[in-house]
């Protein structure tokens, strides 16, 4: 694993959108990149749809 995550992104990063299946993409690409989930997802209704968040974290080089 690599010290710093790939393409100039942030070790942490939040991604929020509807629950669908574009954000569970979106989280399954981080994972595939190395991002590890942090804490459980925050959901909420906006009066239209659900809406989902989930933090990512890189891991750090003594976590290897």
């Amino acid at each position: 694993m690599i010290d710093q995550p790939p393409n100039g992104l942030p070790r942490y990063r939040v991604l929020t959108g509807p629950d669908d299946e574009a954000f569970c993409r979106r989280v399954s690409e981080a994972i595939d990149l190395g991002f590890r989930l942090h804490g459980t997802p925050a959901i909420t209704f906006n009066g239209e749809r659900v809406i989902v968040a989930q933090a990512l974290v890189w891991p750090r080089s003594a976590e290897k």
